[in-house]
Formats: C-alpha cells, sequence, structure tokens
C-alpha cells in the first residue's frame, strides 16, 4: 500500500515549465527530418499530479508526442530513435551553459515498452525527484490512436493501438464534468494509484479511473 497525495501546484509548475522548454529544443532538433505536436496528458494535463513522499519516487508527468509523417517515411524504429537521441541531445551536453543552468540534470533516456522517460534523480540519496514520460502516438481516421511499441524481445519497434481504455477518453471526461463527477475521479485515482502494485504508468491509472466513474454512474446504459 502506497501513500500518495495530490502535489501542489507551486511544486510541479516549474518542473513543467522546464520540460516544456526541453521540448520546444527537441522540436528544433528534429526538425530537419519531421514536425511534431505535443500534449501534457492524463493526469499531468488536469492538475492531478500525485506524489508518495515516503517512497524513492518522485512525481511524473506524461507527454504525448504526435510526429508530422503523413507518408509515413520513417519507420518506427527511426521515429523512435531520432526523439530518443534527439533528448539526449537536448539534456546532457548542455546542463552548465546559458540558460539551462535553471534546469535539473536529466539522466540519459531510458527506453521502456510503452514510453521514453528522463528522470531528475537524487543520487546520493537513490530517490528519483520527478521524471516525464514521451510516448509517441498518431491518431487514426476512426478515432482510435496508436503509439510506438518497444517489443524488448525481439527488439524491434511497431505502431500498435492504444487499449480500449484510452478509446473517448476525452468524451467520457466532459461527460464526468456535465455530471459534476469530478472529484469521483480524483479519489478513484488516488485510490488506484494506491493499490497499484503492478508498476502501471500514471496516465494507464487516469484512463482506468475515468472508465471506472463512468460505469458506475451510468455512463454505458
Amino acid at each position: 500500500m502506497y501513500h500518495f497525495e495530490y502535489v501542489p501546484k507551486e511544486e510541479w509548475k516549474p518542473v513543467k515549465e522546464n520540460l516544456e522548454k526541453i521540448i520546444r529544443d527537441l522540436q528544433n532538433e528534429v526538425r530537419n527530418d519531421f514536425t511534431f505536436q505535443y500534449s501534457f496528458v492524463g493526469s499531468s494535463s488536469r492538475n492531478m499530479i500525485t506524489c508518495d513522499r515516503n517512497s524513492n519516487v518522485g512525481f511524473d508527468f506524461d507527454v504525448n508526442i504526435e510526429v508530422n509523417d503523413p507518408d509515413e517515411k520513417y519507420s518506427a524504429n527511426e521515429i523512435r530513435n531520432i526523439i530518443r537521441s534527439k533528448l539526449d541531445t537536448v539534456i546532457y551536453p548542455f546542463h552548465n551553459s546559458g540558460w539551462r543552468n535553471a534546469i535539473p540534470n536529466y539522466d540519459n533516456a531510458e527506453d521502456s515498452t510503452r514510453v521514453i522517460t528522463i528522470k531528475v534523480k537524487d543520487k546520493p540519496n537513490s530517490r528519483i525527484l520527478h521524471s516525464c514520460d514521451f510516448c509517441i502516438v498518431r491518431n487514426c481516421s476512426d478515432g482510435r490512436q496508436q503509439y510506438i511499441r518497444f517489443n524488448k524481445n525481439q527488439n524491434y519497434y511497431s505502431w500498435e493501438l492504444q487499449p480500449k481504455g484510452y478509446y473517448k477518453l476525452q468524451e467520457k471526461i466532459e461527460w464526468i464534468k456535465n455530471e459534476n463527477l469530478w472529484q469521483k475521479v480524483r479519489d478513484c485515482y488516488i485510490e488506484k494509484k494506491n493499490r497499484n502494485d503492478t508498476h502501471k504508468k500514471s496516465r494507464s491509472i487516469f484512463a482506468e479511473a475515468v472508465h471506472e466513474v463512468c460505469q458506475r454512474n451510468g455512463y454505458y446504459r
């Protein structure tokens, strides 16, 4: 059982502003290959950032990167590797130059199944202060969404459909707000975070909380 609580805005806002600087620099770095739009998603887009003060893992952000590649010039492997390598270019060599002195030192990007992650660590105390997960996505004409998945066992990347919990997520959120049920989402989200023993990412837990509140309150009738 964990002890997650909501992080005050004055604590996470400066971190988000630094991440936005990093993402804008990343856009410039990849411009010779492609452009992309980005959006903060899940809990980090709705002032629902959480942290367990008793653990060694700080709070996190979730960002979707939507690459502009309508002709599919680049493979999933190429897109993901370009994004990851250019992230390292942005966050590593410039820690001690110019305005970047205001940006905490992020470790090199880590490649996991669904996302690319950057972290700021308190190494003497073996703690993660905060992190950001980048998911590379593209929207389908039928309203569904795909993401680039890393198959670690076979060492290849592919476009895969998002799980069903992501479908019509924004539509469900609007329904919840119209029904004045948002506090139920916040309560459900914290409860799920505190019972998360399978290391699910925050964005997945948020989607589950939205689905559960909809299910309990008549959205699917």
